[in-house]
């Protein structure tokens, strides 16, 4: 199932000191009410779309056989987000679902903290709403770890094409900037960045 996105329906401008916060829940689903579900939680994006704020919402089922949905909304700010999490409209929303939700996972977040991050089960003693927003490393932390990522990755790609392939210093600057990115950003998503947030923490860092 294809995420649903959907925008702030109000279009109102939000102040640009304001850092969004994104709200990630891993919820496990009766599979015998697919149906039910599909209307329940789109409900509650009709309903979160009515909020200032509201920057949009995905989700997505882990797979055609699986029962967890992992859903996404993003706020503008924190505290556009707690005017949602506060309204009677959600927590009559939340009470429709009780019988359709076994069990949920909660995260927020306000940078790229914990993107790269292994996925984790969900567990059965979390429910919506308990989890509040982690400790988010300093900018610093977090702009050194992609730089220890990019930087040997980037070096490494650099000298094996100008090695390996004739005239790659003669084409244009955008297209060798173009074909870099399309080739070391899966690279660094799926395996560079992953593996440098596990030594890190390994190390103390994050």
């Amino acid at each position: 199932m294809s995420p649903e996105e959907s925008e702030n329906a109000l279009g109102q401008p939000q102040a640009s000191s304001a850092v969004p916060i994104t709200v990630s829940i891993t919820r496990a689903v009766d599979p015998d009410r697919i149906p039910d579900v599909t209307r329940w939680v789109q409900a509650g994006v009709n309903l979160a779309n009515r909020y200032p704020g509201f920057l949009g919402s995905g989700w997505v089922r882990q797979g055609a056989d699986s029962v967890h949905w992992h859903m996404l909304y993003r706020f503008a700010d924190a505290s556009l987000l707690e005017q949602w999490e506060s309204s009677e409209d959600r927590r009559h929303w939340l009470e429709g679902g009780r019988e359709l939700v076994r069990e949920s996972r909660v995260e927020k977040r306000t940078g790229i903290e914990g993107w790269f991050d292994e996925p984790q089960a969900p567990n059965a003693s979390d429910v919506e709403g308990s989890a509040g927003a982690p400790v988010a490393p300093p900018r610093w932390k977090q702009a050194t770890s992609i730089w220890l990522g990019f930087f040997p990755v980037n070096l490494a790609f650099t000298l094996l094409v100008t090695t390996l392939l004739p005239g790659w210093n003669d084409l244009a600057t955008a297209l060798k900037v173009l074909v870099t990115t399309v080739v070391l950003t899966p690279i660094m998503a799926y395996w560079v960045l992953p593996g440098v947030t596990r030594l890190l923490r390994r190390v103390r860092f994050l």
